[in-house]
C-alpha cells in the first residue's frame, strides 16, 4: 500500500535537536535482551530497530504484527536479542533523527520504511558506513548503498492494463482511476498500464481521474467522472479504496457492473465477492505486508555474514475470480489488507539463501 504519505525533502542541522526528537515515537513494548548496544562478533544475537514513517494505517499495523511475530521466532533461535520500533508519526525530519539515534546507540540492524525517497539517503548511507546492516522496504530510498526490498510498480500497472484489455476484447471506453497526481507510485503504475493498453487501439480512455487513496474522496472523484461518462465498459483502478469507490458507485446507481481492476483492500474484496454472482469480475494485486518479514530475514542473514542481493524484487500476487475466497475476510474491517503469507522457502530464495 504505497502512496500513503507525501514525500518531503528536509534538512536537519542541529545534533541536539536530533537527539531530542529521536526520543519520541519509540515503541519499547517489544524489547528484550541485554540492550548494551554493542555489536560484537557476527554470532552474537542482534540489536534490531525498525524506522517507519508512521504506524497509523491498517496496512502498517498488519506489517508491524508480521514483523513482531517473526522477531519472536528469531529470538527463539538466538539470532535477535533486542527489537524496537521507531515511529516518526509522518515527520521525515523525525525519522532522520531516529535513525541517527540508532546509529549512536550502535544498532546492528536498521529496517526502514521511508518517508522520503531522497531525504533519507544521507542518513541511511551514514548508518551503512558505520557498519550497520540497513534494509529498506516498501517505500524505497533511491540510494543504492542499502539493501532495498520492494515490488515493481510499473509491472503492477502493466498486469492490470493487460487483464483489462483482454477482458474487454480489445475495445471499449474506460475510466483510468489513479492516485494523487505527482506521487511516484501512482505515476509508475499508470506508466505500466499505458504501456499495456497501447496494445489495444480500440480501447479509449474517457477520463483520467486522480484521487487520494481513501474511500471518501475517491467516491466523490469517481462519481463525478462517471456522471460525465456513464457509457464506460471498464475501469482501470490502481488502488483498493479507489476500486471500492468505483464499484460502490455502480451498485448504488444500479448500473452495469463493468470490470474494475483492484487491490487487496478488504472492503473491495467483500464487494467483489458479494457481486460476483451478478457478473462482476476483477483482477487485483497487493503491496504485500510480508515485505517487512523479507527485509528482516535479509538483514539478519547479511549481518550474519551471508551474501544478500542489494535489490530484492518481490513478485506481485494475483487475486482472481477463482482464488478470491482465499483472500477476502468477511469478519475483518474494510480497511484491512488480507494477504497470504509467503512460505519461508520462498523468502529464502528471494534473499539468496
Amino acid at each position: 500500500m504505497i502512496g500513503r504519505f507525501t514525500r518531503a525533502v528536509v534538512t536537519v542541522t542541529a545534533l541536539g535537536t536530533l537527539a531530542a526528537t529521536a526520543a519520541c515515537g519509540v515503541d519499547s513494548g517489544d524489547s528484550s535482551g541485554d540492550g548494551d548496544g554493542t555489536s560484537g562478533a557476527k554470532s552474537k544475537a542482534l540489536k534490531v530497530g525498525w524506522s517507519t514513517i508512521y504506524l497509523t494505517p491498517s496496512w502498517m499495523q498488519q506489517t508491524d504484527k508480521m514483523i513482531k511475530d517473526d522477531v519472536a521466532k528469531l529470538k527463539g533461535e538466538g539470532k535477535i536479542a533486542d527489537y524496537k520500533v521507531f515511529n516518526a508519526n509522518g515527520d521525515t525530519s523525525q525519522q532522520i533523527a531516529q535513525i541517527r539515534a540508532m546509529i549512536q546507540q550502535k544498532y546492528d540492524v536498521i529496517l526502514v520504511d521511508a518517508g522520503s525517497s531522497t531525504a533519507l539517503n544521507p542518513v541511511v548511507e551514514q548508518a551503512a558506513n558505520a557498519g550497520i546492516t540497513v534494509v529498506n522496504f516498501d517505500s524505497l530510498v533511491t540510494s543504492e548503498k542499502v539493501v532495498r526490498v520492494g515490488t515493481d510498480q510499473k509491472e503492477w500497472g502493466r498486469m492490470m492494463g493487460q487483464w483489462l484489455g483482454d477482458k474487454l476484447g480489445g475495445k471499449g471506453k474506460i475510466i483510468a482511476f489513479n492516485g494523487p497526481a505527482g506521487v511516484a507510485v501512482s505515476e509508475e503504475r499508470w506508466q505500466g498500464a499505458e504501456e499495456a493498453l497501447k496494445k489495444y487501439p480500440g480501447i479509449k480512455i474517457a477520463a483520467n481521474v486522480h484521487s487520494e487513496y481513501n474511500l471518501a474522496p475517491a467516491a466523490q472523484a469517481f462519481a463525478s467522472a462517471y456522471s460525465a461518462n456513464p457509457d464506460i465498459d471498464g475501469v482501470f483502478s490502481q488502488g483498493g479504496a479507489l476500486s471500492a469507490a468505483a464499484l460502490q458507485t455502480l451498485v448504488k446507481q444500479k448500473k452495469k457492473l463493468v470490470p474494475i481492476t483492484g487491490e487487496n483492500y478488504n472492503g473491495f474484496l467483500k464487494l467483489w465477492q458479494q457481486h460476483g454472482k451478478d457478473g462482476f469480475s476483477s483482477l487485483s494485486t497487493a503491496q504485500p505486508n510480508y515485505l517487512g518479514v523479507i527485509a528482516l530475514r535479509a538483514a539478519v542473514a547479511k549481518a550474519g555474514g551471508a551474501s544478500v542481493p542489494n535489490q530484492i524484487m518481490v513478485p506481485l500476487p494475483k487475486i482472481t475470480d477463482e482464488n478470491l475466497t482465499q483472500y477476502v475476510k468477511p469478519d475483518q474491517p474494510d480497511d484491512s489488507y488480507p494477504i497470504q503469507e509467503l512460505p519461508q522457502p520462498e523468502i529464502d530464495k528471494l534473499i539468496g539463501k
